[in-house]
């Protein structure tokens, strides 16, 4: 395994930290409020990175969304790639390609996934769907939804579909998320049909893969954080960083996210290699969920009283780390289901 950026993969992140250091500052997160900031989701099409998550990769895009994490900033840039770029790119028809990928990759089109599936939604013989999900991310901005059906098949619904309806629904963190309901909805089937599932299986692995590199970026910026603070309040005539008891609760929160960060990368490249990599995806959820947990509790911990203010932009950090916390399955389900598949192996 390699995992040091190409230099193609190296140039994308430069640009990204710049976009989102230049744009996603503390200021115009709290006024976006549960918006997507519409002048940074421009830039970052305009830039060609949405784009370039084609090129680059699922690792490549892991990479990329670290750097939006450590900003918290405020755009549909995983809904986007996972359940979009990626997924069409993947799975979708020759048709269905040049049909949809142009405006995905401009940031025309924003997509997202009512994922994982938990038998919420049916269709029947015409590929309608029926059912509904809840707190769907970055679907009050969507103009397309990858939805599983009960039968893990997957379809695409344009959010404007006759039969579709969204509702505005608020979650821990402020991801313009909304409630989906379908009723008799038309879609259109991505992947082979009867393919077992095969295709939403791989959705979901690079989506948890992805988000897990979203969780690393988000513990690295609110580590960042904690350790300038300690570093800068003094206490007792010395700063709190002196304190053993902070260096070591900042240790294990950088021992955490280092986890997050190598599991992750770890799972993109042997998805972008075409191996095996369903365990390893499992592995980067479980880490970014249970460690994820931990660090952005650290950090909100070691900013004292001020971590308890929710105008203190670790408190964001706090708020999006909760969230993937939880998001396409919290640990114990994570190790549940990690569990019974290397059962079946042995």
């Amino acid at each position: 395994m390699d995992f040091r950026p190409t230099e193609e993969q190296a140039a994308a992140i430069g640009l990204a930290a710049q976009i989102f250091r230049d744009l996603a500052t503390h200021e115009r997160l709290a006024a976006a409020g549960t918006g997507t900031d519409a002048e940074l989701w421009k830039a970052l099409a305009g830039s060609g990175l949405i784009a370039a998550v084609e090129d680059v990769g699922l690792l490549g895009l892991v990479l990329l969304l670290e750097e939006q994490g450590r900003t918290t900033a405020q755009v549909p840039f995983a809904a986007t790639c996972t359940y979009g770029l990626l997924a069409v790119a993947a799975h979708g028809s020759a048709e269905q390609r040049a049909r949809l990928l142009p405006a995905l990759a401009a940031g025309e089109a924003v997509a997202t996934g009512a994922f994982p599936a938990r038998g919420r939604f049916t269709a029947d013989a015409h590929g309608r769907l029926t059912g509904s999900a809840q707190a769907v991310p970055w679907l009050r901005d969507a103009t397309h939804v990858l939805v599983p059906s009960a039968d893990r098949q997957l379809w695409l619904v344009r959010t404007d579909a006759p039969g579709a309806e969204t509702a505005p629904q608020e979650t821990t963190a402020p991801w313009s998320a909304g409630r989906l309901v379908l009723d008799g909805a038309e879609a259109e089937r991505l992947g082979d049909a009867g393919g077992g599932g095969d295709a939403y299986a791989a959705v979901l692995a690079s989506a948890r893969t992805a988000f897990a590199g979203l969780q690393a970026g988000v513990c690295a910026g609110s580590l960042a954080r904690a350790v300038a603070h300690t570093g800068e309040r003094e206490q007792f005539g010395r700063p709190l960083s002196t304190n053993q008891g902070v260096m070591l609760r900042a240790a294990d929160a950088y021992m955490d996210t280092e986890a997050i960060r190598v599991t992750a990368y770890e799972a993109a490249w042997r998805i972008d290699q075409g191996l095996p990599a369903h365990e390893h995806a499992l592995t980067a959820a479980w880490w970014a969920s249970e460690a994820g947990k931990r660090v952005v509790h650290a950090g909100q911990h070691l900013h004292g009283g001020m971590g308890a203010d929710l105008d203190h932009p670790v408190h964001r950090h706090f708020l999006w780390g909760r969230q993937l916390d939880a998001y396409l399955g919290c640990g114990s389900e994570l190790l549940a289901e990690l569990g019974a598949v290397l059962a079946q192996e042995v």
